[in-house]
């Protein structure tokens, strides 16, 4: 397999080929606003220096940091500080891995399992790092005769261990929680997301939590690297997507996803995920 040096090309052949891809990255691409894939990722860094913010969870990234994203989930990366960030990135395109599960074996259980505390943030210990390198490593290096088996099993046994890690954490959940840098912008990312189908105007916010709304937009972007509105958005596609995978109609979507006019809903749906949410919605139920 060959090793891609861009997550955004990583994404493009997992979706193109309904298989997985692998991207070894050692320079900053261009950050992009909050986003949703329509793959699964997972992102392993191995020098840390950054945060991830992901759904209504902010993360610190250290070394040996993996997380587990799925096609719903809407997440940006910012930089905190000015050192080069290498990572891993896995694209995989949920029917590939749909169909390498079994009914004994579920590996899609990391990116479907999402119960109250869940952490997107794995923690791998020196040994775990070791494995996952190993994997990777055997993946990208299988090139001759059979490649394709190899990869397949390899797949396969990667994803047992992160799976195995994940459903043996659930006893100790706390452990590896998302960390925020600022208590007050905690709170306004949960107030939205507990009102995400309502109407929330910065005004409104600045008002709810006393304080101004250029102090608000200040220390939300500090926090989060992303501004209130283009969160806002990325969250309300993100619950659209779901919606409509689930079979909701488009109309009805719009309406529970706080988007009050229908024609933004559609221009703002449409340029995110590049194709209309009826059309998406046929899609996903095929």
């Amino acid at each position: 397999m060959i090793d891609l040096n861009s997550c955004k090309a990583a994404m493009e052949t997992a979706a193109r080929d309904q298989y997985f891809a692998v991207a070894h990255l050692y320079k900053d691409e261009k950050a992009m606003d909050m986003h949703i894939h329509d793959c699964y990722e997972v992102y392993y860094s191995i020098s840390g220096g950054k945060q991830f913010l992901i759904d209504n969870k902010l993360y610190s990234i250290e070394p040996g940091n993996l997380f587990v994203i799925n096609q719903y989930e809407s997440h940006y990366l910012t930089q905190i500080d000015q050192t080069v960030h290498e990572r891993i990135i896995l694209s995989i395109h949920p029917d590939f891995i749909k169909d390498m599960s079994t009914q004994k074996t579920d590996l899609e259980y990391c990116f479907t399992q999402r119960p109250a505390g869940f952490s997107h943030k794995i923690v791998l210990t020196k040994e775990q790092q070791k494995r996952f390198l190993y994997y990777i490593n055997k993946i990208t290096s299988s090139n001759d005769y059979g490649s394709d088996l190899i990869e397949r099993g390899v797949f396969c046994e990667l994803f047992i261990m992160i799976n195995s890690i994940c459903r043996s954490r659930e006893e100790k959940p706390a452990e590896e929680s998302g960390v925020t840098y600022n208590a007050q912008v905690d709170e306004i990312l949960s107030y939205i997301n507990n009102n995400i189908h309502q109407t929330i105007s910065i005004a409104d916010l600045a008002s709810r939590f006393f304080i101004s709304e250029s102090y608000i937009c200040r220390i939300f972007k500090a926090t989060t690297g992303t501004t209130i509105n283009k969160y806002i958005t990325a969250r309300r596609i993100s619950i659209a997507k779901s919606l409509l995978a689930e079979g909701i109609g488009v109309t009805e979507v719009c309406e529970q996803c706080g988007f009050n006019d229908y024609s933004n809903f559609l221009k703002s749906f449409s340029k995110s995920v590049g194709i209309s949410p009826k059309k998406y919605a046929q899609i996903s139920h095929q």
